[in-house]
């Protein structure tokens, strides 16, 4: 797989993320077929890459509460 040049991605922090600072998650959504997705606390470290489909589907199994703790 060809690295991804992430420079140019916007970044929002996802509406899960905690709101206080603690547990932040944000994705980007400039890139069609991944979701790039990292800790907002620690921008410049790793980043997670997901197929954007597959990220969908878990988004989508979040929203209507199909996955449990």
């Amino acid at each position: 797989m060809r690295p991804i040049d992430l420079s140019a991605g916007a970044w929002r922090k996802s509406s899960y993320s905690n709101q206080d600072g603690g547990e932040c998650v944000e994705v980007s959504d400039d890139f069609a077929a991944v979701v790039p997705v990292r800790d907002s606390k620690v921008l410049h470290g790793p980043v997670l890459v997901f197929p954007a489909a597959g990220w969908g589907s878990f988004v989508s199994a979040i929203r209507d509460r199909q996955l449990s703790d």
